[in-house]
């Protein structure tokens, strides 16, 4: 379901990550399913995420069934 928001109006916090943890995800895509402004993808059955257009709006986080995914502090 992408939802075609535009990603204006959600205004990303700077300093912060999107990260995958690539040892728990298993490429089910139902983060794929939620993200509103259509960064997701899958590539060798791992989600990816094109970070400077993530909005880090966190609506696909809890989709994730083995919690494989979040939002931290750039390092």
């Amino acid at each position: 379901m992408n939802l075609n928001i535009n990603p204006s109006y959600m205004p990303r916090k700077e300093g912060y990550t999107f990260v995958v943890d690539e040892d728990r995800c298993f490429g089910c895509a139902a983060c794929i399913a939620l993200c509103p402004v259509n960064v997701l993808d899958l590539e060798n059955k791992l989600a990816i995420v094109d970070e400077k257009n993530c909005t880090h709006c966190r609506l696909c986080i809890p989709s994730c069934p083995v919690f494989a995914l979040d939002i931290k502090p750039e390092v």
